[in-house]
């Protein structure tokens, strides 16, 4: 009889196991949700400012040309090729605000300071939202990586969790801006 009693306690301390492992795995896919659904919205968010500086007409039109155009990729840009597009974005950030007194022509324009202060909040937000994002996906990794998640398929058909990498690096001209 006591052997029963052994053996059913341990078949319900394994069932609690893997019962709270798979919750596990469900609050971090929902986290991986909401931290994408962050990301997205501060991705869009730069992308919004830097077209519309690229349309107010205070740039030169080469810098607002090639600005118009990578933000306006990386809102249209389909899912397979996101990435690519937010770091097309950064890097003409990088080229049209890195030039010297750049920023200071757009801070004369009315309505310029603004533009300049949202523009620096959202390029400071894209980071630390794809941070988040990826430390989600960096957890719920190493717990899919065990053999009893694995083998017993506790993960259910959730899509493998990928990260995203671009190049986020702001102008170094936004580096001190908000503090302006």
């Amino acid at each position: 009889m006591t052997t029963f009693i052994w053996i059913v306690v341990a078949l319900v301390v394994i069932g609690v196991y893997l019962s709270w492992t798979a919750g596990r795995l469900d609050r971090l896919h929902a986290r991986i949700d909401a931290a994408r659904a962050a990301l997205d919205a501060q991705l869009l968010r730069r992308a919004s400012v830097a077209q519309e500086l690229g349309t107010s007409g205070v740039l030169d039109p080469a810098a607002s040309i090639v600005l118009y155009q990578a933000a306006h990729e990386a809102r249209q840009a389909e899912e397979e090729r996101r990435e690519v597009a937010e770091s097309e974005l950064s890097e003409a950030l990088r080229a049209v605000l890195g030039e010297p007194g750049q920023l200071d022509v757009v801070r004369e324009a009315p309505g310029g300071e603004q533009t300049v202060t949202e523009l620096t909040a959202a390029v400071r937000r894209v980071p630390m939202a794809r941070r988040f994002h990826n430390d989600a996906v960096r957890a719920a990794r190493a717990v899919r990586r065990h053999r009893t998640v694995r083998w017993l398929r506790l993960a259910g058909h959730a899509p493998f969790p990928m990260a995203f990498e671009m190049d986020d690096e702001p102008p170094r001209t936004l580096d001190g801006a908000a503090g302006s």
